[in-house]
């Protein structure tokens, strides 16, 4: 099947972005991403789905190796600018066995917060009711779920990011054609 963007656009990206807001006000909920795309052989839609929502021309992309070959589909569908620093990207796109420690990447400045980076971080799987333990903003009591598989490393690395509030990366996970996300502000039990 030939590679292709988001059919309709404007109607694509908006229903794809209001999915990951949800999904970030909701932090470590599984969400259905309908497929809207037909992404390079490495990449699963979700992913895709989200770079295409999200980046543009004034957002610098990162993709790890293993999507280094998706680098003219992005460039040409979004027009985002590719970056080989991980910590000069707005957006970093990876595979969970490529993914880069999560203080490479930007945790924005005092002044400007919204700068920060979000890690979009492709994974075999995203499960609920199982794994790790996330509570804070947007989570009534406490939510479980699993995305991997993931290095052990991670849930520190998730430790000393959330320590860093207001400061700190926002991650996306994304397997197949589901979203979960994970603002910085989510405390997480391993």
């Amino acid at each position: 099947m030939a590679e292709q963007g988001f059919q309709n656009p404007v109607h694509d990206a908006q229903r794809v972005f209001r999915t990951l807001l949800t999904a970030l006000s909701e932090p470590a909920r599984i969400l259905p991403l309908e497929p809207c795309c037909t992404p390079p052989a490495a990449l699963d839609p979700a992913a895709a789905s989200v770079i295409l929502a999200l980046c543009d021309g004034d957002t610098p992309l990162w993709l790890s190796p293993r999507f280094a070959g998706a680098a003219d589909f992005f460039r040409f569908h979004t027009g985002a600018p590719l970056v080989g620093d991980p910590g000069a990207a707005l957006f970093a796109l990876a595979d969970a066995s490529e993914r880069p420690s999560l203080s490479l990447l930007s945790p924005g400045t005092a002044d400007y917060p919204d700068r920060a980076a979000t890690l979009v971080l492709a994974v075999d799987r995203i499960e609920g009711y199982r794994g790790w333990r996330f509570s804070g903003p947007g989570i009534a009591g406490r939510r479980m779920m699993l995305a991997g598989p993931l290095d052990a490393a991670f849930a520190e690395e998730w430790r000393q990011n959330r320590q860093r509030f207001p400061l700190g990366v926002d991650v996306l996970f994304t397997a197949g054609n589901q979203v979960a996300g994970l603002p910085r502000g989510t405390m997480m039990e391993a």
